[in-house]
């Protein structure tokens, strides 16, 4: 039997999503030996959004998280992670909601990310009318362009600018260069090297400022094993905990195990070459490009079509794969697919044997 099959199957409505948790640990456990010191891990939990995974990390020593929703910070809190770093510049009713989750969760110490003044001052407005002081990290922009300020002059003004605010305790910097995805690690690490100088070069004048020496968090996947070497730098990964095709595809240096699998059925047979399966856009990813997910019991099928809650396949002979036929995919893309679905099904030697809720799935949990 191979180590994807469950025995009990036929229990399981699909479509699913089924997480094998000794793989899970296997990754974990693979993460910690890829970096010289535990502490200078901080995993997003984008990815699994599950409580119980963030608990077998705590129970391997990882204190420091990082998230991106006011709901997987709650997460965390409920789950009493030392560390939780928002990468995420809170506006509007946000920042009533993180100061909430301060209040909240008391073991928890949050921060955020931030790169403009008028958002700074108005967390810093928020947090002090109630005496508090939030630590915040200066989000840089070094290529992806989608949020952050560039480092340069402007970026020390700013970073300068947060420690004349009462509400806000500047923390350090934050560089996500998630636009750094070369599949050659050695391009990838040309191009990495070359986006994270600027930043040591910022880090450097903020401490001839006069300033006290800063954090600096960077990265995600495809750029932890380059930052992986530098001194004192925390990684955020997020991916490994399940892993993908496409990362699976693309990072090869990066020997995780895929630990999480959408299962769907044929629910009908077309023709002698083509089946429909169960599993439409809202079961598995649906923004990048067919194929979106790779079946390992059936590897050579191929999309034809997909809608709402249907996926066409051709194959070689429909006749091998009659309706209720279970399938067992990996999709190209595991952060957004796990947030399509409520639950996972837990996996342990070919068997489901419980269900964890992704409980950060959702906007809003309490606060």
């Amino acid at each position: 039997m191979e180590w994807y099959q469950l025995t009990n199957a036929a229990q399981i409505d699909s479509p699913a999503v089924i997480v094998y948790k000794d793989r899970i640990a296997e990754n974990i456990s693979l993460l910690k030996t890829m970096i010289d010191d535990v502490q200078r891990l901080r995993p997003h939990v984008k990815t699994n959004k599950i409580a119980e995974v963030v608990q077998l990390m705590l129970a391997e020593g990882i204190q420091k998280f990082k998230c991106a929703t006011i709901a997987e910070a709650e997460m965390l809190g409920m789950v009493n992670a030392p560390d939780v770093l928002m990468a995420y510049q809170p506006v509007g009713p946000k920042i009533v909601r993180l100061l909430e989750l301060v209040q909240k969760y008391p073991q928890t110490v949050y921060s955020c990310t931030v790169d403009s003044r008028d958002a700074a001052l108005a967390i810093s407005d928020t947090f002090s009318s109630q005496g508090r002081r939030l630590p915040v990290y200066l989000d840089l922009n070094v290529g992806m362009n989608r949020t952050g300020i560039r480092p340069g002059k402007a970026a020390l003004e700013l970073y300068q600018y947060l420690h004349t605010l009462p509400g806000i305790e500047p923390a350090g910097l934050h560089v996500y260069d998630g636009h750094i995805h070369d599949t050659d690690m050695a391009v990838r690490k040309e191009k990495c090297d070359a986006a994270y100088a600027p930043v040591a070069a910022l880090a450097a004048q903020i401490a001839d400022s006069g300033l006290p020496q800063t954090v600096i968090v960077a990265g995600g996947s495809p750029t932890f094993p380059i930052h992986a070497g530098r001194d004192a730098i925390q990684c955020s990964p997020g991916t490994f905990i399940f892993w993908d095709w496409g990362y699976g595809k693309n990072l090869p240096e990066q020997p995780f195990k895929w630990a999480a699998l959408v299962l769907s059925r044929v629910i009908s047979v077309i023709d002698n070459t083509h089946i429909c399966l169960d599993l439409g856009h809202k079961s598995v990813a649906a923004e990048n490009p067919q194929p979106r997910v790779h079946f390992l019991n059936a590897p050579a099928a191929s999309p034809v079509s997909q809608s709402e809650e249907h996926l066409v396949l051709q194959v070689a002979d429909a006749t091998q794969y009659p309706v209720g036929t279970v399938f067992y995919g990996v999709p190209l893309h595991i952060c957004p697919t796990v947030a399509l679905y409520e639950k996972a099904y837990v996996a342990e030697k070919n068997a489901v044997v419980a269900n964890w809720r992704i409980v950060a799935r959702d906007r809003q949990i309490i606060v």
